[in-house]
C-alpha cells in the first residue's frame, strides 16, 4: 500500500495512468469508455492521488520490479455512521499483465489493508456485462443490490451496476 507521502513517488503517477489508460482503451469498467479521454482519467487519477495524500483514503498498488501495474482504492464516504466500511474503488490490472492472478493478488492486498485498519465491511460496485461477479465472487463478496440503467457505455446502451459486499475476518 501506498502511504499518503508515497504519492509523489518517481513514476508512481505516469504508471497508474497509462494502466488506467491501457484498462479503458481494453474495455475495462474503470469510469470510462474507450477511447480513453486521457485529460479527463489524469484529473481523476490526480484528485485520487490527493486524497490518498491527505490520508483519506489507501492506495493499493501491484510493482512488477520495473514499474506499476496494478491500482485500486479504498475510499472513505466521511461519515461516522459509516466508519466501519470503505468502498473499493478503481481496481485495475494493465492488461499486459492480466490473466496471472494479479487481480487477485491487488484485491487480496486491499482486503488484508482494509482488516489492518480494523474495518468491518467492503463494498464495491461492478457494471454488468462483464462476469465480474464472478470474479469477486471467488473473493467472498455476494450481490447485494442492483441499479437498472445506471451504466450509459453509449447512447443505445445502458448497463446495470451491480452492487457487491464482502464481510472481513471471515472467508
Amino acid at each position: 500500500m501506498i502511504e499518503p507521502d508515497g504519492v509523489s513517488e518517481p513514476g508512481l503517477r505516469a504508471d497508474l495512468l497509462d494502466t488506467w489508460v491501457a484498462a479503458t482503451d481494453a474495455g475495462g469498467s474503470v469510469g470510462f469508455t474507450a477511447p480513453a479521454p486521457v485529460d479527463l482519467v489524469a484529473e481523476t487519477l490526480d484528485r485520487a492521488l490527493e486524497r490518498v495524500g491527505s490520508g483519506q483514503d489507501l492506495l493499493g498498488v501491484l510493482h512488477n520490479g520495473d514499474r506499476y501495474v496494478g491500482m485500486g482504492l479504498l475510499v472513505a464516504n466521511g461519515g461516522q455512521l459509516s466508519s466501519h466500511w470503505r468502498t473499493v474503488l478503481r481496481v485495475m490490472v494493465h492488461p499486459k499483465y492480466q490473466g496471472n492472478g494479479a487481480g487477485r493478488l491487488l484485491m487480496n492486498g486491499l482486503r488484508t489493508s482494509a482488516e489492518q485498519l480494523g474495518l468491518e465491511q467492503l463494498m464495491l460496485t461492478i457494471r454488468d456485462g462483464g462476469n465480474l461477479d464472478a470474479f469477486y465472487g471467488k473473493l467472498g463478496y455476494r450481490v447485494v443490490g442492483r441499479h437498472p440503467r445506471a451504466v450509459r457505455v453509449a447512447a443505445d446502451d445502458y448497463r446495470d451496476e451491480i452492487m457487491l459486499v464482502t464481510d472481513l475476518g471471515t472467508r
